[in-house]
């Protein structure tokens, strides 16, 4: 069973366990030999390795997203820790049922996954426009596609970048956008509330997770959007008499929910619920991933150390609870 976890290994640590590969890059010296730059990881998070000796052996048995046994020493290299990889294989796919345990590997979700679906199946009862909630019930019935979406997750590393991430990201864009279509008049409640449900969809198929979190070879060629779009559009087809109008309302929601074609959207919002959805995307994706963020840093600490993508050191102040909660 593993023992080390990424969290608790510190320089100076000599490791011997297993992980997973998620990267492998090969590279070479100035003197012509090769070397090797490695990811990996468990469910705690990821460290970077080195490999200078027998590279072509190793390379040669281990390909991204195996399960490897690794031994080495933890070093540190601009600042950061580095594992120093001396022996790398990959793990037998006959290993022992009790030899791998993927939930060692895949961070998943801390809230009760049952239970947030129940709650959405409740939302999906609060719905009063027919063929809207006939659309959420074509994939409610859909048995493999519920077994995706409560296990899917929303990223691969951005935010609620975890087994149930999807399930819990989309109910909580539910729950504001039910809340924002009360606040504002004239806002089409059923379609903003079943749109924050469905945006997403595609990523059930976007990402593989079973050993990993990684796109898929569909959601490398496609994206979720495309995937998501296309998703919609076969369920339509079995719902009778779905309004030709509305169906293009609901699919424009999934295709311009990034906002703008740099971040993905094929075109920008162009209703009110459209734009609404944008917003409610943006706020539940920034604010879980922060509040992830803060709560991965020293707890000890009134500031978080520097946040590069979003550029910017944050206050946490003297909060004790996890801010993940």
């Amino acid at each position: 069973m593993k023992k080390q976890f990424i969290s608790s290994i510190n320089t100076g640590d000599l490791v011997d366990d297993i992980f997973m590969l998620s990267e492998k890059h090969l590279f070479q010296k100035k003197d012509g030999n090769n070397f090797l730059n490695v990811a990996l990881t468990d469910k705690t998070g990821s460290i970077k390795g080195v490999v200078w000796d027998n590279v072509d052996q190793i390379i040669a048995g281990v390909t991204s997203g195996d399960f490897v046994h690794v031994k080495g020493s933890v070093s540190e290299y601009r600042g950061v820790a580095q594992l120093v990889v001396k022996h790398m294989v990959k793990c037998p796919d006959d290993s022992p049922d009790d030899s791998i345990e993927p939930s060692d590997f895949i961070p998943t979700t801390t809230r009760n996954i049952d239970k947030m679906f129940e709650r959405l199946l409740q939302m999906t009862e609060s719905v009063e426009t027919g063929y809207l909630k006939a659309l959420l019930n074509a994939f409610w019935n859909d048995e493999e596609f519920v077994g995706k979406y409560k296990t899917a997750p929303a990223a691969k590393k951005m935010h609620h970048a975890y087994l149930g991430g999807l399930l819990e990201h989309s109910l909580s864009m539910a729950l504001l956008a039910d809340g924002i279509a009360n606040h504002y008049s004239g806002v089409d409640r059923d379609l903003l509330v079943v749109s924050s449900i469905l945006h997403d969809i595609g990523k059930v198929r976007e990402f593989e997770y079973k050993s990993r979190i990684d796109y898929s070879d569909e959601g490398r060629l496609l994206n979720h959007i495309v995937i998501g779009v296309e998703m919609i559009d076969e369920k339509i087809k079995t719902i009778n008499a779905f309004p030709d109008e509305q169906a293009l309302l609901i699919k424009h929601m999934i295709v311009s929910h990034h906002g703008v074609r740099e971040f993905g959207s094929p075109e920008p919002p162009k209703t009110i619920e459209a734009v609404l959805l944008n917003y409610i995307d943006e706020i539940d994706a920034k604010v879980s991933g922060i509040r992830d963020f803060m709560a991965s840093e020293d707890p000890g600490e009134a500031w978080t150390s520097y946040h590069r993508l979003l550029g910017r050191f944050f206050y946490r102040g003297n909060r004790k609870k996890d801010l993940s909660d």
